[in-house]
């Protein structure tokens, strides 16, 4: 009996305490740095109605959300520092839970500075620091850790679909999904537990553990399923890392040049111009892409500044999840009139092993749709060097025909990488919200790992261990609460809101 009184605080969800502490008030501009035509500056904390009195010189605070026009004054000798709106906030119904109020001020440095100055002169307030706004809202219970991260690829994100993504994660999308687990696992565990304390009165259902057991078997289905995403959403977020590959002199660099809009790699008409690694991050149809030049493929150079730069290549390959497979038309054509047998899956399984691309084709392979062990664009440059009289060899290849040298075939080049993308981030949808970070099937891994113990274990020969199960349940739900942030630490908050800038 004790056991289930105990675990009834699961029931109605645990909230975090922590150390941090909310005696003062904070602020700090939140509409960015530098010079701009209107500067938002936001106070929070017990303080913050005293703190817009004395800047505004009211007795009595305006009606919530309302912006009036006010004076901002120092408090210390009444000069006049500005004209702007003021906000008033009162807790809970603000972003931090607490009572706030924002200045709403011209933009210019020195008005700004003026303004910090007097609300730092308050007693009781302090510069907030970064992320620190944001802080206090988690505490506070007005956003969860998987809402605060959203908040923060928000802020990052630099294309339209990492933005997409990041607002469904600060609306709330993702954080549904991991509750809605995570009642259904309170739920097995508060049944479980209700039946080792009340088994012998015979009140409970007799067939509440298998219902448990089917329950959990159900969950690890669902949570396999999401593991298996092919980490889209950390793609999205992170962008998708890709190499151009292939021999020396075939285009790479061009190539680069053309789908970033300008000469950001040089290039020559001598082979191996480019030695080292050179990456742009480019916006794709609103998918981040992260793109490596490197250096051609051969293995016959000498030259060991040469060989540092196939060995990064090469390095850049196995960590790439999308190839850019460069051939030269010219020697496709040479090699299929020496081969008129063979087909083009025979020249690109000869093509990768001659550069030493190891592990991109599968031996097993016998279609374009099917070689790859990666995602991969192939793409066939300089098909202005080939005649008319030759041009029915590259029809039905299934590949890019292009021409760096005059831009020709792009529009179909750019088509097929905005489908590869797509493949790889997925499209972000209310109903089907991508997991965007590492810690999550961190922890979603862990949970799993002990909900397969509780299936080991309520197969166990000699019968149903139910408190080893328990236990096992109990550890998976703490670590869906790491997620959210019902179970969390102060080490992995610290993480979470370094990259936050002051203001937010």
């Amino acid at each position: 009996m004790l056991r289930f009184k105990v675990f009834k605080k699961y029931l109605y969800g645990a909230k975090f305490i922590s150390t941090f502490s909310n005696v003062d008030t904070i602020f700090a501009v939140s509409s960015g740095q530098g010079k701009c035509g209107v500067a938002v500056i936001r106070v929070s904390g017990p303080h913050a109605g005293t703190a817009l009195k004395l800047l505004t010189g009211v007795e009595v605070l305006q009606k919530p959300r309302y912006a009036i026009l006010k004076n901002i004054k120092n408090p210390q000798n009444g000069e006049v520092l500005d004209k702007g709106l003021v906000l008033w906030f009162p807790g809970p119904r603000s972003f931090t839970g607490e009572d706030s109020c924002e200045l709403q001020v011209h933009g210019g440095l020195a008005v700004i500075n003026a303004i910090l100055k007097a609300l730092g002169s308050v007693k009781n307030l302090r510069l907030a620091e970064p992320g620190e706004f944001t802080r206090r809202a988690f505490y506070n219970g007005k956003l969860d850790l998987t809402e605060v991260e959203g908040i923060a690829d928000l802020l990052a994100a630099e294309t339209e679909v990492q933005r997409k993504q990041a607002f469904l994660q600060t609306e709330g999308y993702l954080s549904k999904i991991y509750q809605e687990w995570r009642s259904i696992l309170i739920k097995c565990v508060a049944n479980l537990e209700a039946y080792i304390d009340f088994e012998e009165t015979d009140t409970l259902e007799t067939n509440i553990t298998n219902q448990v057991i089917e329950t959990i078997q159900g969950l690890i289905t669902v949570i396999k399923q999401y593991l298996n995403d092919g980490r889209r959403g950390e793609c999205l977020r992170n962008g998708v890392q890709s190499v151009i590959l292939g021999e020396p002199n075939v285009g790479k660099s061009s190539l680069l040049n053309i789908l970033c809009q300008r000469p950001a790699a040089i290039v020559t008409p001598l082979a191996g111009t480019t030695r080292d690694i050179l990456e742009i991050t480019l916006d794709i149809s609103g998918y981040p892409l992260i793109l490596a030049d490197t250096a051609g493929l051969h293995s016959h150079t000498k030259d060991i500044i040469e060989k540092e730069g196939i060995q990064r290549a090469l390095k850049a390959y196995e960590s790439a999840d999308l190839v850019f497979l460069v051939i030269d038309c010219l020697k496709y054509l040479d090699w299929y009139k020496l081969n008129c047998e063979k087909n083009f899956i025979d020249f690109i399984k000869l093509y990768t092993q001659e550069l030493n691309i190891n592990g991109l084709v599968k031996p097993n392979g016998n279609s374009i749709s099917n070689i790859f062990d990666k995602q991969c664009v192939i793409i066939a440059n300089k098909i202005d060097l080939i005649k008319d009289t030759d041009m029915h060899v590259f029809k039905n290849l299934n590949v890019n025909l292009v021409s760096c040298k005059f831009e020709n075939g792009m529009e179909l080049l750019l088509k097929e990488i905005e489908d590869k993308l797509k493949i790889l981030c997925g499209e972000p949808s209310k109903e089907h919200p991508s997991m965007s970070h590492a810690r999550h099937r961190q922890h979603l891994t862990q949970c799993l790992k002990h909900l397969e113990n509780t299936l080991y274990l309520s197969n166990n020969s000699a019968g149903y261990d139910l408190v080893l199960m328990a236990e096992e349940m109990r550890k998976a739900l703490k670590q869906l609460g790491k997620i959210t942030g019902t179970v969390t630490t102060e080490q992995l908050l610290d993480v979470i809101f370094k990259e936050f800038c002051i203001g937010k």
